[in-house]
């Protein structure tokens, strides 16, 4: 079912979702089973699953000189998916990168999820690899997300790479794209930004789930920025509580986004681990009940492996 169908089949009541990413190398699938089996009683009708470029890393040979080589730290996402749709019969939303993909590539990984019955994907650009410094696209892959939205609309076509393929077997893949209520930090402003999204959205997509923000201003402010340009599709907030002191710090570096003063002075001022912890997360529940009271179409928390947290404020908050 497709994610689409799920908000509308709603009829208005807020669902919730959750995003996990695939374990290290060499870890066990047992590390996502460990984060959801908690989370499921609240009944998520879809989860992402995101997906990590190849990162390079330098080793030392023995001549002294050092070699180059491209390493996958987080590999299985498609493999995951179908452990999740197989164990918990709810669909599974795999993220599709433009970094480290070909276009045929991606035609193929689209042919793999359309055979897997997987008919939901985000499609985002993805980030630069560490040592680059912008982002680099591979060659004969995609510069910008938009390139990639229009490859999977034109599979949900017929349309092939192959020239020789006058009509080909149409998937039917519902598409997410990623929307940044603080404007993404290459875009020289908020109104360009907004452009590049309607044009991803007039280019197939489906629905929009935001950057994580922490002042639900920014998420209302965004939602009624883009309706005022014609971007109606559902806007599904994305939600991460900060459970640690140096993420006031790593978050912004990171994300490029701002934090509220009280939720830095509250971070700050709760004694120890345990304290800073649920400040964070009684800041969530309350973005969480606002978003929800609202009218959002569903919450998205990136659970990055806290499955304890995220269960605290989904009970709070469903």
């Amino acid at each position: 079912m497709k994610v689409t169908d799920y908000f509308e089949k709603a009829n208005g009541q807020t669902l919730i979702s959750f995003e996990v990413l695939p374990p290290l190398k060499g870890g066990s699938m047992q590390a996502i089973f460990d984060t959801l089996d908690p989370l499921m009683e609240f009944k998520p009708p879809f989860i992402d699953v995101t997906y990590h470029r190849e990162e390079f890393i330098y080793k030392m040979r023995p001549s002294g000189y050092y070699e180059k080589t491209a390493i996958r730290k987080r590999p299985g996402t498609v493999g995951i998916c179908a452990a999740i749709m197989h164990r918990y019969g709810v669909d599974a939303v795999p993220h599709l990168i433009c970094g480290g993909f070909t276009q045929e590539d991606t035609e193929n990984a689209l042919i793999d999820l359309n055979f897997l019955n997987i008919n939901n994907v985000l499609a985002l650009r993805g980030d630069a690899r560490k040592f680059d410094g912008r982002f680099v696209p591979e060659e004969n892959g995609h510069a910008y997300a938009i390139d990639l939205v229009r490859q999977i609309e034109h599979m949900n076509q017929g349309k092939y790479l192959d020239a020789n393929i006058d009509k080909g077997a149409s998937t039917d893949f519902c598409i997410g794209i990623a929307g940044y209520p603080e404007k993404h930090f290459e875009s020289p402003n908020i109104d360009m930004d907004l452009a590049f999204t309607k044009a991803k959205i007039d280019a197939g997509a489906d629905y929009i789930v935001t950057q994580m923000f922490f002042d639900n201003q920014k998420y209302f402010d965004y939602v009624e920025r883009c309706r005022a340009i014609g971007i109606n599709v559902p806007i599904v907030p994305g939600l991460k509580p900060i459970t640690k002191l140096y993420q006031l710090n790593a978050l912004p570096r990171i994300f490029h986004i701002d934090l509220p003063d009280a939720l830095v002075k509250s971070i700050q001022d709760a004694k120890g681990t345990e304290g800073r912890r649920q400040a964070g997360i009684e800041w969530c529940i309350q973005q969480s009940k606002e978003l929800k009271a609202a009218g959002a179409p569903c919450l998205h928390y990136y659970t990055m492996g806290d499955a304890d947290t995220i269960r605290q404020i989904a009970e709070a908050v469903y």
